[in-house]
């Protein structure tokens, strides 16, 4: 057993909401845990000077088939929100103040959140919804509130961006696995295969 997975995602990602619906379960199997890590991809598009892939000529349109596509191939349900992609700082400032708290339930956060956005298609950036979700698990609502607007954790995630950008993290869903770097949800057998034989 080696140590932790990292697993960097943005809210807005249906990439990320598969990949987060089944990193930990495969992880587990091998013994690892995940380090969850959200980010937002604006940050990185400021560097590459790429855009939101739905709004890409072409590519977009097959990309919103391949999301739901994908979704039934994983056993999983997604509708393409009606606001769609949305800014996910709230989210990812929410998780970043829970985790400080209680690592477990920054976690469950995170699934709910990216459930709420792709399955019930709740608008994720809005502060009311973030703190709607997080009240759910049971979360200090006001305290939350509060924090969201918080120079310190604004702060933190502009140093978790920097960190996975530093990293070379450029998309959603990347993991990262003793250094070896997947890009995309459907690297899934891969990683499952580098787990369990140590790399190839």
């Amino acid at each position: 057993m080696s140590g932790p997975i990292d697993f960097y995602f943005d809210f807005s990602s249906p990439y990320g909401y598969f990949m987060a619906e089944k990193v930990d379960a495969l992880a587990s199997a091998h013994g690892r845990s995940v380090r969850w890590r959200p980010f937002l991809l604006g940050a990185v598009y400021k560097i590459t000077g790429d855009v939101p892939l739905p709004s890409k000529p072409m590519k977009g349109d097959y990309a919103k088939r391949d999301f739901e596509r994908s979704a039934r191939f994983l056993g999983l349900v997604c509708r393409i929100p009606d606001i769609f992609p949305v800014s996910s700082q709230h989210a990812a400032r929410a998780f970043y103040w829970l985790e400080g708290k209680d690592p477990d339930l920054a976690r469950r956060f995170a699934l709910e959140t990216y459930r709420a956005y792709f399955r019930d298609n709740r608008d994720i950036s809005k502060a009311e919804t973030v703190l709607d979700v997080a009240a759910s698990l049971g979360a200090d609502r006001v305290a939350l509130e509060t924090a969201l607007g918080d120079d310190a954790l604004k702060a933190k995630l502009r140093g978790e961006c920097d960190a996975a950008i530093a990293r070379g993290v450029f998309g959603s869903p990347y993991v990262v696995i003793d250094g070896e770097p997947f890009w995309g949800v459907d690297r899934l057998p891969q990683i499952e295969r580098w787990l369990a034989t140590g790399g190839f």
